[in-house]
């Protein structure tokens, strides 16, 4: 039933495809964000109570989502690679993780100057803030535990393991806003009735959230395929690949 699959599952054609993906995801992403940032941070209205400085949320809210986003996509890489055995799922897990640590980083910063004016102060231990930091930690720990082995397979391994338990982490960050008592905004976008936040400065707002998706597909696939040349740098295609370029 799935051997039609069985041609993709070649280093090399996965290898060719990403690179023809490559271009179309950049340009994408590229315009979508353009547009997004540009419409957000100079043309949607000012906030009635925080005025100018809520148009950090176009930066903060995106790479916050995608923190997550980027962090489930690399457990269930990881799950994959450790029950069926895929070495490119673990190639995949260890190229996301970087971005996801940049991303989560972004969305620690964001919104420490978010916080500043609307809270008055840079940092504070809320629920939602020290579990996105505790995010943070599991992504330099996945990088941290695959690069501390000298066999990749067995440092892959490893870090699998922890990105699958690190997953607990997840939801106590999306939920943390109603099981916790904190200084951190509710869900304004993701509730089942009626978006809190007006339309005009919420399309602008979807955008650079898909634009941000975007841009992680595109750095994920650049460096996916890094990793793909580096796990079979001794392989006949790399080789072949490698003649071709010179």
């Amino acid at each position: 039933m799935w051997k039609w699959l069985h041609p993709y599952a070649k280093p090399e054609t996965q290898y060719r495809i990403c690179g023809k993906l490559v271009p179309f995801v950049g340009i994408a992403s590229f315009l979508l964000l353009a547009v997004a940032l540009v419409w957000g941070l100079a043309f949607a209205p000012a906030d009635y109570q925080q005025g100018n400085s809520f148009r950090i949320m176009y930066i903060h809210v995106p790479t916050a989502i995608w923190s997550m986003g980027i962090y489930a996509s690399m457990a269930v890489a990881a799950l994959i690679a450790l029950v069926w055995q895929i070495k490119q799922a673990s190639l995949a897990m260890v190229a996301m993780a970087p971005i996801g640590a940049l991303l989560t980083f972004l969305a620690l910063v964001t919104g420490a100057v978010w916080g500043k004016p609307t809270w008055g102060t840079w940092w504070v231990w809320d629920a939602r803030l020290t579990s996105e930091l505790i995010l943070l930690f599991l992504y330099f720990g996945v990088i941290a535990l695959y690069s501390a082995f000298q066999d990749k397979i067995v440092g892959a391994k490893a870090a699998g393991i922890l990105s699958i338990v690190g997953v607990i982490n997840l939801p106590i960050i999306h939920f943390s806003v109603q099981w916790w008592n904190t200084l951190h905004q509710g869900a304004s976008i993701t509730k089942f009735e009626k978006p809190s936040i007006a339309t005009e400065m919420l399309i602008p707002l979807l955008l650079s959230i898909f634009g941000f998706m975007l841009l992680s597909v595109y750095l994920t696939l650049v460096r996916y395929r890094n990793e793909l040349l580096n796990a079979d740098k001794k392989r006949a295609w790399v080789q072949a690949l490698v003649q071709k370029m010179q």
